[in-house]
């Protein structure tokens, strides 16, 4: 029942509660299940390495190259993937990419030599390349910018749930060893690869590649969307060279090595963190699966945390017609982020490596709502074509820090004996992000001459 002087502004505002709620049912849950079995194959390493690199004979070194591979090929070939998906539509590239890299990643199994261990990593990352960006624009054209960053989080709460799962499994698939004649790392690779593969088939039947080809959604839902997420690209003028501009944009490079810098952060930690805690504490596998479960559900909790604050100042800044300041909602988790390296890399005993693991989960986990809205408020165009773009660009800068990571880590761990130095000096690119979103927030505050103060 309209409340308001103004019935049709209640009436659309019923509408647009009306379409949000079914996109949050139906696409936000089946997306976030792809990236779950997206994350555990890109990462699934970590565990199966407490094995492999004994059986293999793979020194931290080349374990480290191997595992950062799959990010250069990724990056290689996400400006490519974007633009297919830009052009097939999202439900038929999606599909493409989970299949592909389901049985690529149930070959990794097949690994023996360093050098197969390399080749199925970079075509691993080559299968994948494109999922991650493509669903960032694909939300884009779902969500209006007030809602970006929770729905955003519900979509990348999969992160740390695909941990959790992955904790909590990997003990029970390592413990099969022997089983048919397989180790427990090569059960690992065969029974996690399958998921993406199941999904895949979903995504071809159940995923509409736009709202305007959801079914499940009426005309009056359909218009709605369409106008609140390209209401802001209606005055931006198109422009042809779509990769060109993207590479000209300021904003895409301080965005693109924020990433870099915070992917590396993550990657670091994530591949040694089996590792690491187990030369601390003394645990079997099982127990340090179920560690890095834990501390995966605190990074979820921080997650949908920071996206919703972030999401609520950016409403009551619409509600003011003034600008939100999404930078202020990013700066505070990087300086945890710093300071939980310097915990986990420094300290000597198991309750020190525990109690820094989690709060550098916190801090990178906080920080992805917000940070992850921010390309759209800056790349908007009538036809699409520059968003996917800018965001593949950034993506694809982003994931050589995937590649750095892990490899620093390696070189450090066969360098010193030991994980500490490496993982602490991981504080400083954690510092650089600070100090790339201190630069952006700035500038804004500068080019908002009309809004001169945030709403934080």
């Amino acid at each position: 029942m309209p409340t308001s002087l103004h019935p049709e502004v209640d009436t659309a505002e019923a509408v647009g509660r009306s379409a949000m709620r079914k996109v949050r049912l139906r696409i936000v849950p089946l997306i976030g299940l792809g990236y779950c079995a997206a994350y555990i194959d890109r990462v699934n390493i970590s565990f199966a390495a407490l094995g492999m690199n004994r059986d293999l004979h793979l020194s931290a070194t080349v374990y480290g190259f191997g595992a950062g591979l799959f990010f250069l090929s990724y990056a290689a070939s996400e400006i490519p993937s974007n633009l297919a998906l830009h052009r097939f539509g999202a439900r038929v590239w999606l599909s493409r990419i989970m299949i592909t890299w389901g049985l690529l990643a149930m070959g990794m199994m097949l690994v023996r030599t360093p050098h197969q261990f390399y080749l199925a990593r970079f075509l691993l990352g080559m299968a994948e390349a494109g999922f991650f960006p493509g669903v960032v624009y694909y939300f884009m054209r779902w969500f209006p910018p007030e809602l970006r960053a929770s729905a955003f989080s519900q979509f990348y709460i999969a992160l740390p749930l695909s941990s959790v799962f992955m904790g909590a499994a990997a003990g029970a698939l390592l413990g099969l060893e022997g089983r048919a004649g397989l180790h427990g790392w090569q059960w690992l690779f065969l029974v996690e690869g399958l998921p993406p593969i199941l999904l895949g088939i979903v995504f071809l039947f159940f995923l509409p590649s736009s709202p305007a080809d959801a079914k499940w959604l009426t005309t009056a839902e359909k218009q709605w969307i369409h106008q609140r997420t390209t209401e802001d690209a209606a005055s931006v003028t198109h422009s042809h060279g779509a990769i060109a501009a993207a590479l000209r944009n300021r904003r895409i490079w301080q965005l693109g090595f924020f990433n870099l810098m915070c992917l590396g952060c993550s990657y670091a930690y994530t591949f040694s963190a089996p590792s690491v805690l187990q030369a601390a504490t003394g645990f079997s596998s099982a127990r340090i699966g179920y560690i890095v479960a834990a501390l995966s559900l605190l990074g979820a909790g921080a997650m949908l945390l920071g996206a919703r604050f972030s999401d609520s100042r950016q409403r009551a800044a619409r509600a003011l017609g003034t600008q939100a300041d999404r930078y202020a909602h990013i700066l505070p988790w990087c300086g945890l982020l710093a300071g939980g390296f310097l915990v986990y890399g420094l300290g000597h005993t198991p309750v020190s490596a525990i109690l820094g693991l989690g709060i550098v989960i916190l801090g990178f986990n906080g920080m992805q709502g917000p940070a992850w809205a921010l390309p759209a408020s800056f790349l908007r165009d009538p036809t699409g074509r520059r968003a996917a773009v800018g965001v593949a660009v950034i993506n694809m800068i982003a994931m050589f820090g995937g590649f750095l990571g892990p490899y620093w880590i390696g070189f450090m761990r066969d360098l010193t004996g030991s994980y500490g130095r490496g993982i602490a000096a991981m504080a400083l690119p954690a510092l650089g992000c600070a100090a790339i979103i201190a630069t952006m927030r700035k500038a804004a505050r500068r080019d908002q001459p009309e809004a001169p103060k945030f709403v934080q």
